[in-house]
């Protein structure tokens, strides 16, 4: 078994290692730059939205209590003329980049923390390379990704979207694994 306290610098790098590619894949690499569609006539919806004061917050549409009102004949009018979906709201004004890059640089941090749980303790200090960036990645690819394809299952996300994500979150657990199996305490 090997503790998380000896597996500081493998957690930190990881996760500066993580924050550097994704800022590179985000900024730099234009293939995310299609995950979103603009609104039709989107100064009118957005004319009306503020019109309502509508707060932040995440919404359904069209909004049910329950299956029992969701069977009633009038929710299956609004779903069938629609639109249906979901929609995030933040806060108005530009977006608080470094807030969230904050909280992202932060969720690295966690990413290397579990990894090194897990890897810890399942495999010894004598643990070859290999094995380390076998395990090591198979934990960061599921924090990294896996939890996306739920978003394409449940809330609309476009399968093509889905599969950018998890492209990002393969790169971002080799680099883990490797950054594990190179620091890995032997």
């Amino acid at each position: 078994m090997v503790t998380i306290a000896s597996l500081w610098l493998p957690i930190l790098l990881s996760a500066v290692i993580v924050f550097v590619a994704s800022s590179i894949l985000h900024m730099v690499m234009t293939y995310h730059r299609t995950d979103y569609r603009r609104l039709p006539d989107e100064n009118a919806v957005l004319t009306a939205m503020r019109e309502k004061s509508v707060p932040p917050g995440y919404y359904a549409f069209p909004h049910h209590r329950g299956p029992k009102e969701m069977k009633t004949p009038e929710m299956m009018e609004k779903f069938q003329k629609g639109p249906v979906g979901f929609m995030a709201i933040i806060p108005s004004g530009p977006p608080a980049m470094g807030k969230y890059l904050g909280m992202w640089f932060g969720y690295c941090i966690l990413m290397g923390v579990l990894v090194a749980y897990i890897t810890g303790r399942t495999l010894s200090h004598e643990a070859h390379y290999l094995t380390v960036f076998r395990v090591a990645g198979a934990v960061a690819f599921m924090g990294y990704s896996i939890g996306r394809i739920q978003d394409s299952i449940w809330m609309g996300m476009p399968w093509s979207t889905t599969i950018k994500h998890l492209v990002d979150g393969l790169i971002y657990s080799l680099l883990t694994a490797g950054t594990f199996g190179w620091l890995w305490p032997r």
